[in-house]
């Protein structure tokens, strides 16, 4: 019976011992993983700036690239503290790497999805298709690209919502980020206004945006009626402006519009609602 006492006794000693072993190399691991991290990204955009000062690199290129190179670095970081953590606890790691890839040709078929996913990341990157901060339409969402990643797109819609779109799903792609930009702005006369007059006062704003407004880069100019509708004649003004400041431009030309057409009695239809008193 003291024996068997003995025998539990040093048992549960060398156990304790090596739970509490094990359990400082953890707290170690862990450690140093919070440590390499953030360093590591550090690292990373340090690299990256100093690369694009050589290179002359846009900024949309910069952070995608950075978003990039973190993402991997993350998947790296998480597959050494895996590594190493079986390491602590003495599983050999050559069997499940060579079972890993065994298990990987059988459910390969499966997994088709996520390899077009990473193909389409990858030439997505390397035409320069889409990068951060660009307004694009892909995979049926219209917004800014925030994250191009080799799994999945992160594009921002303008009513804040967050898409995390597939690669394998965006099979084009409409980039309205490269070039200048259209404004257009219709605006309809009565068609007691005389057409001449009213295409006189838009061109006069017209050269006001194009002498005080830098935010045009050609233009902006009167191209003349562009439709006679049931109530209205429809004319036409159009610009070309810089990236992302047509939406702006086009509110503020409407403003300016206005303003000019109330000056010159120029009226602007709208439904109006007659009352006929039957009596």
């Amino acid at each position: 019976m003291n024996l068997l006492e003995n025998g539990l006794n040093f048992n549960w000693s060398g156990a304790l011992e090596l739970i509490i072993t094990n359990g400082l190399k953890i707290i170690l691991l862990i450690i140093g993983l919070m440590i390499a991290a953030p360093l590591g990204k550090k690292i990373i955009s340090k690299t990256i700036t100093a690369a694009s000062n050589k290179e002359k690199i846009s900024q949309g290129r910069i952070r995608t690239l950075e978003k990039l190179l973190i993402n991997i670095y993350s998947y790296v970081l998480i597959f050494l503290f895996i590594v190493m953590l079986f390491g602590i606890f003495e599983i050999p790691v050559a069997p499940l790497l060579a079972g890993a890839g065994v298990l990987g040709l059988a459910i390969g078929f499966g997994a088709q999805g996520l390899v077009s996913d990473v193909v389409t990341g990858f030439f997505l990157l390397l035409e320069k298709q889409v990068e951060v901060d660009e307004y694009v339409t892909a995979g049926g969402y219209d917004g800014i690209v925030e994250e191009v990643g080799l799994r999945t797109t992160k594009i921002r819609s303008f009513d804040g919502t967050l898409n995390f779109v597939p690669n394998r799903e965006i099979s084009g792609v409409s980039n309205h980020s490269r070039g200048t930009m259209r404004a257009l702005v219709d605006i309809g006369i009565s068609y007691e206004d005389n057409i001449d007059e009213a295409m006189a006062v838009l061109q006069t704003i017209c050269d006001e945006f194009k002498e005080n407004d830098d935010r045009f880069k050609e233009g902006p100019d009167v191209l003349g009626v562009q439709s006679i509708g049931s109530s209205d004649i429809v004319l036409r003004v159009l610009g070309q402006t810089e990236n992302m400041a047509q939406w702006a431009v086009e509110r503020d030309m409407r403003k300016r519009i206005k303003e000019a057409f109330d000056a010159a009695g120029i009226e602007i239809p709208y439904p109006h609602q007659v009352n006929v008193d039957k009596t």
